[in-house]
């Protein structure tokens, strides 16, 4: 950390992104895939939601009532991913380590080299489906870019969440379990 005073919001901040009560939802690479696969998905099920919601004829409040109990989830998966990378893009710059710091430029640089082939598989489709029926451009460009700003929103937190390592294993259980061979 660099010298530069933390306030109260940056200790707060830094004692909620390493406890380590929730650990088990994440102490391993699969359970890591999971939550980030889990988050995916509840991100997409909400996306398309609310897609419906807006571009469906009526009063469809049903599509916000699943939404609503959707967002729970959700909020669940990403405090899980949070958690796995201790707050990787949670916290702010002058409270992360010089690893930690690298890690997060490398996150972020991987996760916008996504979005860009999102961003263009979007025009691509935009394009496509505006040659072959001249009204899909007008009735999906909204939803379709609004997904692609969501997901370029959450792509760092599910990046950082494939790429965060195993915690080390501690010293003691490592002595205990060489002296128990």
């Amino acid at each position: 950390m660099t010298t530069t005073r933390l306030t109260r919001y940056d200790r707060s901040m830094l004692r909620l992104m390493n406890d380590r009560r929730a650990q088990a939802w994440y102490a391993t690479a699969a359970r890591r895939r999971l939550a980030v696969a889990a988050h995916i998905i509840l991100t997409v099920a909400i996306g398309a939601l609310m897609t419906h919601f807006f571009l469906a004829e009526g009063e469809p409040l049903w599509s916000v009532a699943a939404t609503a109990v959707l967002l729970l989830p959700w909020m669940v998966a990403t405090g899980v991913i949070n958690g796995a990378t201790r707050g990787l893009l949670e916290l702010r710059e002058h409270v992360l380590d010089e690893r930690q710091s690298a890690e997060r430029s490398r996150v972020l640089a991987r996760a916008h080299r996504m979005t860009t082939l999102l961003l263009v598989a979007a025009a691509i489709t935009l394009l496509i489906t505006g040659g072959a029926d001249g009204d899909a451009p007008k009735a999906y460009a909204a939803p379709l870019l609004i997904a692609v700003l969501v997901v370029h929103w959450v792509m760092p937190l599910w990046v950082a969440g494939l790429r965060a390592q195993d915690e080390p294993a501690d010293d003691e259980a490592l002595e205990t379990g060489a002296l128990g061979r």
